[in-house]
C-alpha cells in the first residue's frame, strides 16, 4: 500500500479538464468550498476525509482509509498561503502513527490555478460538482509505466438539522423479545404515537390506532409497538415481493442522524417488519434483500390489537452487503435518526394507507425510504 501511495503523490503529469473562463485569485476563499467531512471509496476501501474552513491562512485537513474494518493509513494536509500562492502539503502515518515521511520531510503540491469549479495544483486536481459533492483527479504510473489520470468521487456528509427530537432512557437489562413487555423499563416509558397520514385516503380510528414506546441498552435499540388495526393482510407468500402491500411494520434507521439519500444504499435503514417475522430493506443491487439479523420481532395479537417487541440492531454507513458487518455500540448522548411507520392493507391490490410517527413537508410524504433528512432524532440518555 505505501508503494501504492507514495507512486500516486510523488508523480506530476498533465490534467485534462474542461477549460473555464474566470481564474480566481489564488486565496483560500476561493476554494472553501472544499471545507467539510466528505467520504468516498478507494484502494479498495472506505476513505473520509475532513478539511477545516479558512482560518490563521490555512485549511486543515485529516484523512485515513478504512479496508475490512481496520485503518490502513492517515494523512495530516494542509493548504496554507505562501508567496501570494498556495502550496498543499502532507504527511502520512501508518495506523499506528508511525510516519512515513522523516521529522521535517512534507509532500507538496504546488498551486497552480484556481477556476470557479477547479482547484488545480501540480499532481492533484479539486473539482466541484455540487455543493455536496466533488471530485480528485490524481495522475499515476500504471503497470506498463504509462501515466493514467484515476478519478475519485467524493460526497459531503452534512449533519441535519435536530428535529421532533424523542428522549430515549436506557434500559438496566436487554428487554426479553417476547412479545409480552412486562420489563420494568416498558411501565417506566412514555408512548408515542402514529398518527401522520403519509400516503392513502383518510383513516378512521375504526380502521387503524398506533402507539410506540423506545429503549435502548449498548447492544440495541428497543422498540414496543401497539397496532389496532381491523383487518391484517398477508398478500404475498414470497417476502420479497410487494412488500410494501402488505401490512407490516417499517422502522427508519439513519445510525449518525446525518440524513441524506438512502434508496440504493446504507447511509439509512427502512426496515420492513412483516407479520411473519420477514425484515425487508432495498440492498445496494436495487432489490430487496432479508436483513432477518438486523431485527429480531414477537407480535402477540389479541382481538384487533397487535403488540410487537422489536430488537434492533444498529448499523453504521459503512454497512456492506457482500461482507460480515459489526453493529455500533450504543452510548449516552448519541442521536440516532429515526421514524416509525405502518403499511395497513384491508384486503386490497395494494395497501390503502402509510401512517407514520413524523409530519412531512410537502405533498410528497413517501420520502422515508428514500430521503433520512425526513426523520426524526432519538438522543439517548441514561
Amino acid at each position: 500500500m505505501k508503494n501504492t501511495i507514495t507512486v500516486l503523490i510523488l508523480v506530476i503529469g498533465l490534467f485534462t479538464y474542461s477549460q473555464e473562463k474566470k481564474t480566481l485569485e489564488s486565496k483560500l476563499e476561493n476554494i472553501a468550498w472544499i471545507a467539510g467531512t466528505w467520504h468516498g471509496e478507494a484502494f479498495g476501501g472506505i476513505t473520509e476525509e475532513i478539511w477545516s474552513e479558512p482560518s490563521g491562512g490555512s485549511m486543515m485537513a485529516t484523512f485515513k482509509l478504512i479496508v475490512d474494518g481496520n485503518v490502513q493509513f492517515y494523512e495530516i494536509e494542509v493548504i496554507r498561503e505562501i508567496d501570494n500562492s498556495l502550496i498543499l502539503q502532507l504527511k502520512h502515518f501508518d495506523s499506528d502513527l508511525k510516519g512515513w515521511e522523516t521529522k521535517n520531510e512534507t509532500v507538496d503540491f504546488p498551486l497552480k490555478e484556481i477556476t470557479e469549479n477547479n482547484v488545480i495544483f501540480e499532481g492533484m486536481m479539486f473539482e466541484k460538482v455540487s455543493s455536496e459533492e466533488m471530485n480528485v483527479y490524481v495522475d499515476i504510473n500504471n503497470e506498463d509505466g504509462a501515466i493514467e489520470t484515476v478519478k475519485f468521487n467524493f460526497k459531503k456528509k452534512i449533519k441535519k438539522p435536530l428535529k421532533s427530537i424523542q428522549i430515549v432512557k436506557k434500559a438496566q437489562s436487554n428487554p426479553k423479545i417476547d412479545g409480552i413487555a412486562d420489563e420494568n423499563i416498558w411501565q417506566n416509558t412514555q408512548w408515542h404515537s402514529i398518527d401522520q397520514l403519509w400516503l392513502g385516503s383518510q383513516y378512521y380510528s375504526t380502521d387503524f390506532e398506533g402507539k410506540y414506546k423506545l429503549t435502548w441498552t449498548k447492544e440495541a435499540l428497543y422498540l414496543l409497538a401497539e397496532i389496532k388495526d381491523d383487518k391484517l393482510i398477508d398478500i404475498n407468500e414470497n417476502p420479497l415481493i410487494a412488500w410494501w402491500d402488505d401490512d407490516c411494520l417499517e422502522i427508519f434507521i439513519d445510525e449518525d442522524n446525518s440524513g441524506g439519500e438512502h434508496q440504493y444504499n446504507h447511509n439509512a435503514f427502512a426496515y420492513h417488519v412483516a407479520l411473519d417475522g420477514n425484515v425487508v430493506d432495498m440492498s445496494t443491487e436495487k432489490q430487496g434483500k432479508l436483513y432477518n439479523s438486523h431485527v429480531e420481532s414477537k407480535r402477540i395479537t389479541n382481538g384487533n390489537t397487535s403488540t410487537w417487541e422489536v430488537k434492533i440492531l444498529v448499523f453504521d454507513d459503512t454497512y456492506d452487503d457482500t461482507k460480515e458487518n459489526i453493529p455500533v455500540e450504543l452510548v449516552v448522548g448519541k442521536t440516532i435518526g429515526f421514524a416509525l411507520a405502518y403499511c395497513d392493507n384491508d384486503n386490497s391490490e395494494h395497501r390503502e394507507n402509510f401512517i407514520g410517527s413524523i409530519p412531512v413537508e410537502g405533498e410528497d410524504k413517501n420520502r422515508g425510504w428514500i430521503d433520512a433528512n425526513i426523520f426524526g432524532t432519538l438522543k439517548l440518555i441514561d
